[in-house]
């Protein structure tokens, strides 16, 4: 097994606000300076970053959108400039566009798979170099329940994030002997802006019968980069109310 480096630190994307800003938290009370990744809402990461201060914690917030290409070496680099080497990565950035797959355009196909599984591909790329040569490394991808089950007018966001799953656990056997462990979490029906538009009858099926927080989705996040997981890896954790069961 081997030590978190000294002053490593974690890059969330997407941790403007819902998710990403609770797992962003989380990584901060667990002792890691967190960079907060967002693409436009400044405002959003910056109060993201005034919480974990308001804790005792350390944060910056980067701009930078995951869809692009050249976005992701550059927040690598950003966040070592700013915080130190790069020891956890959590791709949590996500849209959706959702629609029939019959009337789907090209468009509303490429922005999804581009942001949520393109930018999961080279954030990962850009930020196991350095793990790898730390010999460390926790990288954590957000994928969904929508993944692995069909959920009618999700045709994009299902086929991106079931990718996610499949690249998980492909790039874990990949560099497991590396010190780096690479795992998915699923979330569930979750109350965030996301899901603001799902209609409230999905709850009923959902065997817990609520929908979760994005607290709950943080704790299993902090969990898989503790040292405690350190042989976890390749794995999907589903955070959906046993609605995958």
């Amino acid at each position: 097994m081997s030590a978190r480096p000294e002053g490593a630190s974690a890059l969330v994307t997407g941790a403007s606000r819902g998710i990403g800003a609770a797992i962003a938290v989380a990584l901060a009370e667990g002792g890691w300076p967190v960079a907060v990744n967002y693409r436009s809402d400044a405002a959003g990461a910056a109060a993201t970053v005034a919480a974990i201060e308001r804790a005792g914690g350390r944060a910056v917030a980067i701009q930078g959108d995951v869809a692009d290409p050249a976005a992701a070496p550059a927040l690598v680099d950003a966040v070592h400039e700013q915080l130190g080497p790069l020891g956890v990565l959590v791709n949590n950035a996500g849209v959706r566009a959702d629609g029939l797959a019959l009337t789907l355009s090209d468009e509303d196909w490429r922005s999804v798979i581009d942001t949520n599984l393109g930018g999961t591909h080279r954030l990962t790329k850009a930020a196991l170099r350095e793990m790898i040569r730390a010999r460390y490394g926790r990288v954590v991808n957000i994928a969904s329940v929508i993944g692995p089950r069909a959920n009618a007018g999700q045709a994009n966001y299902a086929a991106s994030k079931a990718a996610v799953i499949a690249f998980t656990k492909t790039v874990a056997v990949e560099v497991a002997r590396r010190g780096v462990t690479v795992n998915a979490v699923a979330p569930g029906l979750i109350e965030t802006d996301m899901t603001e538009s799902i209609p409230d009858t999905l709850a009923e099926r959902v065997p817990a019968q609520r929908a979760g927080t994005p607290a709950e989705v943080a704790a299993a996040v902090a969990f898989l980069v503790s040292d405690a997981a350190g042989y976890i890896t390749g794995t999907t954790l589903y955070v959906d109310g046993g609605l995958s069961a």
